[in-house]
């Protein structure tokens, strides 16, 4: 009796406390459980990709942890050589691994979707949706062409199952806490809203990816350019008028492009940000440095600038520019 109870102390010790989920090491799988999912898919799931290794005890493990009756939909790292204990008690109990979300350098909505819509489990459909739903949009009191302006470049902790609404919230609680009322005075002060801060930052974006220490001053130069009546005449506007984000040199041919985008055509900002401008290029956008410049070029392959008032200055330095290969 000694001996089978020890046999069976074991046996329970075994299928409690030894690795059964064979994973290659330093490597987590991520087991994603939709809504709505039974058991049997999650075993399912687990089987197609080869994490059990004895799928015998793992359902015994589950069974006496009535987890069978207590599936919970999200996303859960499964880490190397872990315990069927250990896996099913994180499954059982819901103690979901958030997503880690990234994302800068977005120019269009598009690519916003393709980036983030695969990351959860709405997908891509369903965030399209929603970003070209007006009602939404309005909800947070943008439409359905400036909602990208909402979306703020960082690293966000995100549950693959939130909703695609709740995950709008997330990224307008987001926004509402960049825009403090601090920020919102130093908006005003320079004769700005909110939304325009983003387009004017978006430009500051694009124009200073080089050289970013220089955002202050090329802000400054296009909000001299904004009060005084010149088109801001920028480089990056046309571009996103192109849809061309490769070029290198702007052509004459290609400052008529006709369209709202083109800063060259029409005055003051483009009606939309042209890109996810981030918070150096926002904070850049709300203290512009003081200065009477309204011209800058990029002076040497470094990416230097020189800022002036002086457009004989500004041509003199482009002439320069070119011999010294610049451009």
């Amino acid at each position: 009796m000694a001996v089978l109870t020890t046999s069976f102390t074991f046996y329970f010790w075994q299928i409690f406390k030894t690795p059964n989920l064979q994973l290659e090491a330093e490597r987590s799988f991520a087991l994603l459980i939709p809504e709505g999912a039974s058991y049997e898919s999650v075993i399912d799931t687990l089987q197609k990709n080869e994490v059990i290794n004895d799928e015998i005890s793992f359902r015994f493990v589950a069974k006496l942890l009535n987890y069978p009756e207590r599936v919970k939909a999200g996303r859960y790292l499964i880490k190397p050589d872990a315990t069927n204990y250990t896996v099913v008690q994180k499954l059982r109990e819901g103690n979901q691994d958030a997503v880690r979300l990234t994302f800068n350098n977005i120019r269009l909505k598009n690519e916003l979707i393709e980036r983030i819509g695969p990351r959860f489990e709405f997908g891509e459909k369903k965030f399209r949706e929603a970003l070209s739903d007006p009602a939404l949009a309005q909800k947070y009191g943008l439409d359905t062409t400036t909602i990208m302006s909402m979306f703020l470049p960082n690293t966000y902790d995100i549950y693959w199952n939130v909703g695609t609404e709740r995950f709008l919230d997330r990224m307008h609680s987001e926004y509402q806490k960049f825009w403090s009322d601090e920020r919102k005075a130093k908006a005003k002060a320079i004769n700005l809203t909110p939304g325009q801060v983003s387009i004017l930052a978006s430009i500051v974006e694009e124009e200073q990816a080089r050289k970013p220490d220089e955002r202050p001053k090329v802000a400054g130069m296009y909000i001299n350019r904004l009060q005084t009546g010149m088109p801001l005449q920028a480089d990056p506007t046309v571009k996103f008028a192109l849809g061309d984000f490769a070029i290198k040199r702007i052509l004459t041919a290609q400052l008529l492009t006709p369209s709202p985008y083109n800063t060259y055509l029409n005055k003051g900002l483009p009606p939309t940000p042209i890109n996810s401008p981030g918070a150096k290029a926002l904070e850049a956008a709300l203290a512009p440095a003081a200065g009477d410049w309204i011209y800058f070029i990029t002076i040497d392959k470094q990416g230097h600038s020189l800022f002036t008032s002086s457009y004989e200055e500004f041509l003199a330095a482009k002439a320069k520019a070119k011999r010294d290969g610049v451009y």
